[in-house]
């Protein structure tokens, strides 16, 4: 079983309303899949504020040492760790062994994020749900 952010299926819940629909790479999907969005399993909106990560990393989010902040400067930490629980439960729970992640996403980037600056700036580093699928050992893959 695999995981897809729910985004690349075509859903559209992204921040701003808008999905990252991707038919050629779910064409070449043969595993069967959970799609999965932990923003919206957080409970927030659609359309909704865009959010990054301030002051480090996804890893850093869940060991206290950084932010998830709306570009409107609300901290939106608490709801995100609990939507990124969420999902990785459900990851757990169907025996998930690999991901397919939307990019520079706060929760589910992989590889690069966005700088917590809200100036398109990209850096290093993990989603708060990439950070818990690594720490389970779920291989990630990024889609763009």
């Amino acid at each position: 079983m695999i995981v897809i952010s729910s985004c690349i299926t075509g859903i559209k819940c992204r921040y701003n309303a808008s999905s990252s629909y991707n038919k050629k790479f779910l064409g070449s999907i043969k595993e069967s899949y959970i799609d999965i969005c932990p923003e919206i399993l957080a409970g927030l909106k659609i359309p909704r504020k865009p959010c990054e990560i301030t002051g480090g990393s996804g890893e850093d989010v869940l060991n206290g040492n950084a932010k998830i902040m709306d570009n409107e400067g609300f901290d939106m930490t608490d709801q995100m760790i609990a939507g990124a629980k969420k999902a990785i439960k459900i990851c757990l729970e169907n025996k998930v062994t690999k991901a397919y992640l939307q990019s520079k996403s706060p929760t589910c980037g992989y590889g690069k994020i966005y700088n917590g600056t809200f100036s398109s700036t990209i850096r290093e580093g993990n989603g708060i749900f990439t950070a818990l699928l690594i720490k389970n050992k779920i291989k990630v893959f990024e889609i763009e």
